[in-house]
């Protein structure tokens, strides 16, 4: 599923299925119906190409994004870091969500930009105390994720919530895939791209805590409600990793198994 600027949409086939709906983007459908069922029975208006339409932000301004610290193995063996016992868990501001394609603007204040390539997690069905087994049929889709963080700020303040909230720090991915269309959901693989260059590879099999644990320990402390979405962490392959930090005109793209790819290109003001 898509959200452009002429309504949601479908791909099929190479192209996009306008659908004839009232909603703005996949968000609404989700807070006002709890599921994308209703979309399935939607007369396609008209069939376009890519380039025919401009991707928008799938699910508009979510309620609620959710991250998590230090989540796969490899990440941790990369730090020299001990495997967490209980999901490092925090709450970033929905206005840093941006779209594909959108620049991100850097403030001069911060010195080290990162990117974190992620899969996106968007809830469907409300989630309060539930169970691992729960987890999965309350799920509308997955999406790429880059949760950008001010490495330099995070070391400074210790806040994950201010060195990840600046605006444009959070693109999600141009497209939602459905559960229905998703294969192994265990082994869900996320890669990341810096000017072209594979840096992060990596699947959800490697995750310290899985999705359905991740969800279910996090609902024991907060309701999730549909449209909300959790960032479910980030590989080995950062910039923090090597030391090497975004700089002006670098562009990161986000791979996640069967979504649309995520691009986002970084400037510094002048």
């Amino acid at each position: 599923m898509v959200t452009t600027q002429a309504g949601l949409g479908r791909i099929e086939g190479g192209a996009i299925a306008l659908l004839d709906t009232p909603f703005p983007h996949i968000g609404a459908v989700l807070e006002q119906e709890g599921s994308l069922l209703s979309l399935a029975s939607r007369a396609v208006c008209r069939r376009v190409s890519f380039d025919e339409v401009t991707l928008r932000a799938p699910l508009g301004r979510p309620r609620a994004v959710w991250g998590v610290g230090l989540n796969f193995e490899s990440k941790a063996a990369r730090t020299g870091r001990e495997l967490p016992e209980q999901p490092i868990l925090y709450l970033a501001a929905s206005s840093a969500v941006t779209e594909t394609g959108a620049q991100v603007m850097f403030p001069q204040t911060v010195t080290e930009p990162d990117y974190e390539g992620e899969i996106a997690v968007v809830v469907g069905r409300r989630l309060y105390q539930a169970g691992e087994s729960e987890i999965w049929p309350a799920i509308a889709g997955i999406t790429a994720a880059n949760d950008m963080t001010a490495r330099d700020v995070m070391r400074t303040t210790g806040v994950p919530a201010l060195a990840k909230s600046y605006p444009g720090f959070t693109p999600l991915g141009p497209s939602l895939r459905t559960l229905d269309d998703l294969g192994d959901r265990d082994a869900i693989r996320v890669r990341t791209r810096v000017n072209g260059e594979l840096l992060q590879d990596d699947t959800s099999a490697g995750m310290i805590f899985p999705i359905p644990d991740l969800l279910s320990r996090l609902s024991w402390f907060t309701a999730l409600e549909p449209g909300d979405v959790v960032l479910t962490g980030t590989p080995a392959g950062t910039g923090q990793d090597r030391a090497c930090f975004l700089a002006d005109g670098d562009e990161i793209r986000v791979e996640v198994d069967g979504v649309l790819p995520l691009v986002t290109r970084v400037v510094r003001p002048a």
